[in-house]
C-alpha cells in the first residue's frame, strides 16, 4: 500500500527513518515541472543533521548534438534522450560504496546542455538524493534505475500550476511565452502522461498543500 505524505516536515522524517532503516538512496519522481528539485531543497534544508549529496537525473540528458544525430532534438526531455545506461551505472558505484567519492554529470539549464563530473558524491554521504522523471518506468534501463534506490516518493501537484510553472521556466530561459507553451502541450505534457502511469508504483506519494 503507497503510504501518502502531506507535510514537508513528515516527509523529512521519512527520510531520516530511511536512512535509520539502512537505506541510502531516495528517490524523487513526478511529472516535468511538479517541484522536484524544489522538494529535494526543502528536504536538504531539514537534514542538516545527515551528511547529503544529490545527483538529479537531468544531468544524464543527451547532449543536443547527439540528439540532432539521433534525429531526437524534438523530443528532448523523452525516455529516450537520456543515458540511462550511464544514470544506473553512476548509481550503481554510489551504491556500493566502493570509491571515496563518484562524480556525476549536471544539466546547466542557462545552456541547455549536461555538464560532466560536476557534482561529487562522497561515500561518507548517509543519504543520496536523486529526482527524475522516469525513476519508476518499467522500461530495460530504468528498472535497473528503480532496482538501485531504497525508496521512490512520487511527488503530485495541482495540473494547473504545474502547467504554468513549466511554461514560466521555458520562458525564464529563453523561449517566448508562445513557444513555451507550444513545447509544454506538445512534449512536456506527454511525458507528463508518462510518469502519472507510474504512480502507483510508488513507495510514498507526497501531496503538499
Amino acid at each position: 500500500m503507497t503510504i501518502v505524505v502531506d507535510d514537508l516536515d513528515r516527509a523529512a522524517d521519512r527520510a531520516h527513518r530511511l536512512v535509520r532503516d539502512g537505506g541510502r538512496l531516495l528517490g524523487i519522481t513526478g511529472a516535468p515541472g511538479v517541484g522536484k528539485s524544489w522538494l529535494v531543497g526543502e528536504l536538504l534544508a531539514r537534514a542538516t543533521d545527515l551528511d547529503v549529496a544529490h545527483l538529479p537525473m537531468d544531468g544524464f540528458h543527451l547532449a543536443d548534438v547527439t540528439l540532432d544525430r539521433l534525429g531526437l532534438r524534438d523530443v528532448k526531455g523523452a525516455p529516450t534522450t537520456f543515458d540511462v545506461g550511464g544514470y544506473a551505472a553512476t548509481l550503481r558505484r554510489i551504491a556500493r560504496r566502493e570509491e571515496e567519492v563518484v562524480y556525476g554529470p549536471v544539466f546547466e539549464r542557462e545552456l541547455e546542455q549536461p555538464v560532466a563530473g560536476a557534482i561529487a558524491v562522497p561515500r561518507a554521504a548517509e543519504l543520496v538524493l536523486t529526482e527524475g522523471n522516469y525513476l519508476l518506468l518499467e522500461e530495460p534501463g530504468w528498472q535497473a534505475v528503480r532496482a538501485l534506490l531504497d525508496e521512490v516518493w512520487f511527488l503530485a501537484e495541482d495540473e494547473e500550476l504545474r502547467v504554468r510553472r513549466l511554461v514560466a521556466r521555458h520562458v525564464a530561459f529563453g523561449k517566448s511565452p508562445a513557444e513555451a507553451e507550444a513545447w509544454v502541450a506538445r512534449s512536456d505534457q506527454a511525458n507528463a502522461r508518462l510518469v502519472e502511469a507510474t504512480r502507483a508504483r510508488a513507495d510514498v506519494v507526497v501531496r503538499l498543500t
